[in-house]
């Protein structure tokens, strides 16, 4: 099994490559620069593995939730050199991807993983850990402003086992979301992983769950923005 995943979908960008069962990857935080980082990043990947696009199987890339634009760039990436190389594609959740993460370097089971939003709200989801190691969301994945958490079900560890918070949203609502939910915060776990990606898809193409790159789909989770006219606009 041959997979590359690439993530956009927040200030850091990444790509990692699945390559008999050897894990390649990179990471970099450069807000602004993804359309100029990408795909550098992947022709390196490649190239330290010796491979080309066509001897890939498939394609991963982060579907959101994040920025509008990083989003957009991942989804387009992944679709441009899927149809150049004529390869499958499989969408992966970036709330997941820091849970799994989350599960991967700290061993938590129970997550919530939250990115900043902006526009004063959270991307936010609970996770926990099912037989096989995958993290699985415990609901659906929500876009919400930190004094509304109180409206959304309390998530209690199970057990001794202590919840985890990771990502960007701890940072910036930290008093808020710890008065809504009693976690560690994993302060070295801020952005999604194209690596943590991986464990979703090499599950996804066991089920033959890959589709056709012109099916590739973002996950914005907010949807309406609110543009607030300035004065005497």
């Amino acid at each position: 099994m041959k997979l590359l995943a690439l993530d956009t979908s927040t200030e850091a960008c990444s790509v990692a490559l699945l390559h008999d069962q050897q894990l390649l990857s990179l990471d970099e935080v450069c807000p602004q620069q993804h359309s100029k980082r990408i795909l550098p990043m992947v022709q390196q990947l490649l190239s330290d593995s010796g491979l080309n696009l066509s001897q890939l199987d498939g394609i991963v890339f982060g579907q959101g939730p994040g920025s509008f634009t990083g989003v957009r760039i991942g989804v387009s990436v992944a679709q441009g050199l899927a149809f150049g190389a004529d390869l499958p594609v499989y969408g992966v959740s970036t709330l997941a991807a820091m849970a799994q993460a989350a599960h991967q370097l700290k061993g938590a089971s129970q997550v919530i993983a939250a990115i900043d939003a902006r526009m004063s709200e959270v991307y936010l989801a609970a996770f926990q850990s099912d037989a096989s190691g995958l993290m699985q969301a415990l609901d659906t994945e929500v876009a919400i402003k930190p004094a509304q958490l109180s409206e959304l079900p309390t998530f209690n560890a199970a057990g001794k086992q202590q919840i985890m918070g990771v990502g960007t949203g701890w940072q910036s609502y930290l008093a808020e979301l710890s008065q809504w939910c009693d976690a560690e915060v994993a302060a070295d776990i801020l952005y999604p992983s194209a690596l943590h990606m991986l464990p979703f898809a090499q599950a996804a193409w066991q089920q033959r769950l890959f589709v056709s790159a012109e099916q590739a789909e973002p996950v914005y989770v907010r949807d309406e923005v609110t543009w607030q006219k300035l004065p005497g606009r």
